[in-house]
């Protein structure tokens, strides 16, 4: 079965936010600041806090998600030899 242009193009752009938004998580991740609590949920909750308050973190976070879930999208109608 041979790929339409849109699932093509749909991978070349999954490829593209991926790769995009890699150097910037890695850059965004490396400044932010270490969190020490007592108990293992606290520490949980104060990173996810931590992360997801750091606009720096979380717009290339979302463009990464949102290229997964094309992905998974493009992967449901596209033979498994092209992706």
């Amino acid at each position: 079965m041979a790929a339409s242009l849109g699932q093509v193009l749909a991978l070349v752009l999954v490829a593209a936010l991926w790769g995009g938004t890699q150097p910037l998580l890695k850059r965004a991740s490396s400044r932010l600041q270490q969190v020490r609590e007592r108990t293992w949920a606290r520490q949980l909750l104060q990173e996810m806090k931590t992360l997801f308050l750091n606009t720096e973190y979380l717009m290339p976070f979302f463009l990464n998600q949102c290229g997964s879930l094309l992905y998974y999208l493009t992967l449901a109608s596209t033979g498994g030899s092209l992706t």
